[in-house]
């Protein structure tokens, strides 16, 4: 009884504890809202638009809220997820133009993470964190030489001639390299244009920004990617006006993750238990 009683409170404080907020609790105190945005950029990641986007939406519409910091740590990822969280920043700050938007950088902010900052008013970072990496890529595998030598017979077939498009088990052909980079240099210059139309004339006028290369957050501040060499706490303190910061990233409902694993459990523990008494 006493081992049921223990497991039974240490079952409780776990479920209190991991209880999340279905709605932000409303600060009658001026704050600087926060939204975490930290790794791979994509939609079926922890950073995915949805989810970025309903904290941003959270912060512009609290009164109280005097700026928002977006926090990044993230290398990259989708082009699509990154762009529907720079376009809906520039539409929000339309409907509230008093209410600033910094991007804070941690240890990375790269590619797609610094296409969302670049919607921002201003960038800071620390003078170690990575900062750039202004392009795309697409990776694949090729296995020709590989099947050769075992012996393997390709089949595919196809209704459409472009359809086993850069097919990792087929040699290249000249048409699809070409038709890839158009697609590539197209998006590219997507980018491009939105880190320019984001920095203006802050930019310096250095072909390598938009290479693909990164630098230090130091190296980044002449090259224009940055403003400045500061912290969340200094953002929200020196330049918002609002010490108090309040963090309004969406957060996993790991209440019903952990009452899923737990059934799971119960389930599987029941199921042991009858095959164990049919013995």
């Amino acid at each position: 009884y006493v081992f049921k009683g223990l497991m039974f409170v240490y079952l409780m404080a776990i479920l209190i504890l991991m209880i999340p907020a279905d709605e932000l609790p409303l600060h009658a105190e001026t704050h600087t809202a926060l939204v975490e945005i930290n790794g791979v950029i994509a939609a079926d990641a922890e950073a995915n638009a949805d989810t970025i986007v309903t904290g941003i939406r959270d912060a512009f519409d609290n009164p109280s809220a005097q700026g928002l910091i977006l926090r990044l740590n993230t290398p990259g990822g989708s082009p699509v997820q990154a762009g529907i969280i720079n376009d809906e920043i520039q539409r929000l700050q339309k409907t509230r133009p008093e209410f600033p938007v910094y991007a804070v950088v941690q240890d990375v902010c790269a590619s797609g993470g610094y296409y969302i900052a670049a919607a921002t008013k201003e960038i800071y970072a620390n003078k170690a964190s990575i900062v750039g990496s202004i392009g795309v890529r697409m990776d694949s595998f090729g296995f020709t030489d590989t099947i050769e030598k075992l012996g393997i017979e390709r089949r595919s077939l196809t209704a459409g001639e472009n359809k086993a498009f850069l097919d990792p088990f087929l040699p290249m052909r000249e048409q699809d390299i070409k038709h890839a980079h158009n697609m590539l240099n197209n998006i590219h210059q997507q980018f491009i244009d939105v880190v320019k139309a984001g920095r203006g004339d802050r930019l310096a006028d250095d072909p390598r920004i938009f290479t693909g290369l990164f630098w230090s957050g130091e190296q980044a501040l002449p090259l224009g990617l940055i403003d400045g060499l500061a912290n969340s706490s200094t953002v929200a303190r020196d330049i918002i006006g609002a010490e108090d910061i309040i963090d309004y990233t969406p957060r996993p409902n790991y209440l019903d993750r952990f009452a899923g694993k737990l059934g799971a459990t119960i389930s599987e523990t029941v199921f042991q238990s009858s095959s164990m008494s049919v013995r």
